[in-house]
Parts: structure tokens; C-alpha cells; sequence
């Protein structure tokens, strides 16, 4: 029988164990890759740099987690905050709402994979609204776990999920119909 994510923390905790804490890793990492290429809107290499400094933060502060939540929970609150790192420092580039925002190029015929389709809609969401919606609309957080890992109140989380799932009805809704 699988160890559970305590079990492993604890291994690592008290016996300093660092197989225990790859097994962590391994659990969690597609996930957390996941979430973050979402808010990266597809940046794949910059997903996986923000996932390995996560990985490095958990593992250096793992002392620090309760174990109130979730260790996912806990886990994902280090990406964002990672992630929202990044963002800080790319805004002073340029804006990080505007990246990926140009039309893409395409054949001329609307992509018939929903996919597709979802991610060319989600470029249309402000960061907060893709955050919200990645939490807990694809990737099944509850409107609190989202709060936890985004840091924003609940009434916050409600209010972007909601906004961001209306625009992203409307676009799917456009694409659908050919336009």
C-alpha cells in the first residue's frame, strides 16, 4: 500500500529521507506543471523552471507546513507564489496581461478541438480571472482550497471564477457557431 503525502513528509522530516520526498515530488509534479503553464498560458520551459523552484521552496521549507491543508494546497500556494514572483519581475518588461493576448496566426479555419479552443479563450482572461478559473474549474480545487492557494479572499475567488467562466462561455460559444 502507497504511503500517504504525511507519511512521506514525516520520512523527510525525521529521518531526513530524500527519497521520500522525490516520491513527493513525482505525485505532485504534473500538477503543479499544469497550473502553472495555465497561468504561463502554454510556456512550457518557463512552467517547468517555476515547477523546479517550487519543488526547492517545498522542500527547504517543508518544516513549515502544518498540515491544516492539504500538502497539494500548500504546494500549489508555493507556485503561485512563484509564479506571482515572476510576474512582478516580467512586468517590468512588459505587461503580463498582454502576453499572448496578439491573435494568433491560423490556417484561416477555426481549430475544431475544444482544446484548442480553450486555450485561445483563456488568453482572453485578465490574470486574475485565469488563476480562478485554472484553481478551481480545471483543476477541481473547492472556492476555499483556491483562496488558500491564490491568497485572495473567498468573495474574490467567487468573483473572478464567476467572471472568467461567463467570458470564456461567451468565446466558446462564438467559436462554436463560427465566429
Amino acid at each position: 500500500m502507497p504511503l500517504q503525502d504525511a507519511d512521506l513528509i514525516a520520512r523527510v522530516l525525521v529521518h531526513g529521507d530524500q527519497h521520500a520526498f522525490g516520491e513527493l515530488v513525482k505525485r505532485h509534479q504534473s500538477l503543479v506543471r499544469n497550473l502553472l503553464r495555465t497561468w504561463l498560458r502554454g510556456d512550457q520551459a518557463r512552467a517547468d523552471d517555476l515547477a523546479q523552484e517550487t519543488f526547492l521552496k517545498a522542500y527547504r521549507n517543508l518544516r513549515q507546513f502544518s498540515g491544516q491543508a492539504q500538502f497539494s494546497t500548500w504546494l500549489y500556494k508555493i507556485a503561485y507564489n512563484e509564479f506571482r514572483a515572476w510576474a512582478r519581475s516580467a512586468r517590468e518588461h512588459e505587461n503580463i496581461d498582454d502576453i499572448a493576448h496578439e491573435p494568433s496566426e491560423e490556417s484561416g479555419q477555426a481549430s475544431h478541438d475544444f482544446r484548442h479552443d480553450l486555450n485561445r479563450a483563456m488568453r482572453h482572461l485578465s490574470l486574475e480571472e485565469r488563476s480562478a478559473v485554472t484553481c478551481c474549474a480545471m483543476h477541481g480545487m473547492t472556492h476555499q482550497e483556491a483562496s488558500d492557494v491564490l491568497g485572495w479572499p473567498l468573495g474574490t475567488v467567487k468573483t473572478h471564477l464567476l467572471r472568467g467562466k461567463e467570458i470564456l462561455r461567451n468565446k466558446l460559444a462564438e467559436w462554436s457557431t463560427g465566429g
